[in-house]
């Protein structure tokens, strides 16, 4: 939002450590380039975070529409983490009423849903992400393009932006700032990777996932791919999914609840928090 001297209003939320600045845009009038997208998402010369927010005016039945563009300037069809701490700012703007509304996103209409947690600044937030299509299970080569997968098993995931899921053990020892780019120069559109295995504490057994994403590199957490990483377990016999599947990113544990069957949609749960309230100085937009 943007007032008369020109400073434009963001608030930065977090799910499980994918972290995002917020800017309502009711009226559908503030537009950022990639440039500006880019110098307040820079960790050093600007506000910091994985990608901006623009929560925009509802369309096609939903409530708010949400427009997302990544840390590098490029746009994004969906985010899961996004998506939940959008609803977070929505519900305190006082633009949706929870606990249950829909958003508009470039993946389609979503219901989320948003409680308020007992501390201030926190909550829980779960989305409908749609179906988790399953798509090719590569081998060592996709197309006429080789593609080293480290002897891991690999499976292609659409969850409204593009997957590749890799299955196996040492995912603590990956270096994903090696191997994200050298596998995402495969794919022309870019893809996001999420590297997974099978782990087990005092509650049972749940995915361990790192993830290096199109547009932002490793981050702490990512939301549709944490669907993609329980879809193609399940699918693999890793996982029965008959319960919500537990899916520990670095950030924090995420709950992901399957479909009974191909087609049928996702939810993804996990708390949200409201870091600041931040006033953008025009100079940085000029």
């Amino acid at each position: 939002m943007t007032c008369e001297t020109g400073w434009v209003h963001v608030t930065k939320h977090e799910g499980a450590g994918n972290d995002f600045l917020v800017v309502l845009d009711p009226d559908d009038a503030l537009r950022l380039s990639g440039d500006q997208i880019r110098l307040l998402c820079n960790r050093r010369r600007g506000v910091g975070a994985d990608g901006l927010i623009r929560i925009g005016p509802g369309r096609d039945g939903a409530a708010v529409s949400m427009y997302l563009v990544n840390a590098d300037g490029s746009t994004a069809e969906m985010s899961g983490n996004g998506i939940r701490c959008l609803a977070q700012a929505a519900v305190d703007a006082g633009l949706v009423s929870p606990p249950t509304f829909l958003v508009r996103t470039a993946g389609g209409v979503r219901t989320v849903a948003f409680v308020a947690g007992e501390e201030p600044g926190w909550g829980r937030a779960s989305v409908d992400m749609g179906a988790a299509t399953l798509g090719e299970e590569p081998g060592a080569e996709s197309g006429s393009v080789a593609i080293d997968v480290d002897g891991r098993r690999a499976r292609h995931v659409s969850v409204g932006n593009p997957h590749l899921v890799l299955l196996g053990s040492g995912v603590a020892a990956v270096d994903i700032a090696e191997s994200g780019p050298k596998l995402q120069a495969h794919y022309p559109e870019g893809i996001n990777v999420e590297w997974i295995e099978l782990a087990k504490d005092a509650d049972g057994e749940f995915i361990a996932l790192r993830v290096w994403e199109r547009g932002a590199g490793e981050t702490l957490a990512c939301g549709t791919g944490s669907v993609a990483a329980a879809a193609a377990a399940r699918d693999w016999g890793v996982i029965d999914g008959s319960d919500p599947v537990r899916v520990h990113n670095p950030g924090g544990m995420l709950e992901v609840t399957l479909g009974a069957s191909a087609g049928d949609p996702a939810v993804l749960a996990g708390p949200v928090r409201k870091i600041a309230d931040i006033d953008i100085h025009p100079g940085m937009l000029s």
